[in-house]
């Protein structure tokens, strides 16, 4: 597959040179003058890199890098500047920009770059692709499974999530075996794996549980994993 670098500049030796480098590397090269050319025309879910100069006529470079953040398209962005801007870079930085490169840029520095980039791109593809296929196992539960999955995977004991949830040990017990089954996990370390990669034993996660009875203390710290280890070293 093709991969695409973006560039945003209207330096016609830049692009000459990207070319260049394009039939060395194997890429995809689509120019834009401006910026604003390239938001009419980049799709969200969009992958590959962009490269843009941070001085554009119109939009800034680092304007455009806020503005594709905004439409949550979080490709790798490198910046180039004629100009040793430090103030330019370091907010580009911040704002978590790939690189910041100076022109002039020869070849070999600006195709080490592009692949870099390239492979980060294609390593966030990938996590992004497993996280949509957890988040589609997460659907398949009720709400009260989802309970059960935050109370579980943050250590709870099935006696002490049906206090929590006020329903009985057995029906814990239930829904706990239902939501294995749901999810394709076999273990409590699959279960603790899982609820971490989705989040649902975050702070804003918890929240959503029902309170525990006046008395009840809750771990501040997760114990699944140290007592599913502890069980498998006694077998």
């Amino acid at each position: 597959m093709t991969r695409t670098v973006f560039l945003i500049d209207d330096d016609s030796a830049l692009h000459a040179e990207l070319v260049d480098v394009r039939d060395m590397a194997g890429i995809g090269v689509s120019w834009y003058r401006t910026a604003e050319d390239f938001l009419d025309a980049v799709p969200s879910g969009q992958s590959g890199c962009v490269l843009a100069e941070v001085r554009l006529s119109g939009m800034s470079g680092l304007d455009l890098h806020a503005a594709l953040l905004e439409r949550d398209i979080r490709i790798p962005v490198i910046f180039l500047t004629a100009h040793a801007d430090v103030a330019a870079a370091v907010r580009a930085m911040r704002a978590g920009a790939f690189d910041f490169l100076q022109k002039p840029i020869d070849s070999a520095t600006l195709l080490h770059c592009l692949r870099a980039a390239l492979i980060a791109e294609d390593r966030r593809q990938i996590a992004a692709a497993q996280q949509r296929k957890l988040n589609l196992k997460l659907d398949r539960l009720t709400p009260r499974e989802r309970d059960v999955l935050r109370l579980i995977a943050g250590g709870r004991s099935n006696k002490q999530a049906a206090q929590d949830l006020h329903i009985s040990h057995r029906t814990v017990e239930v829904y706990r075996a239902r939501l294995m089954q749901k999810l394709e996990l076999a273990t409590l370390l699959e279960l603790a794996a899982f609820a971490s990669a989705c989040g649902v034993c975050s702070e804003e996660a918890d929240a959503e549980i029902v309170p525990s009875p006046p008395g009840a203390v809750i771990p501040m710290r997760s114990p699944l994993i140290d007592r599913s280890l502890k069980c498998a070293e006694t077998r």
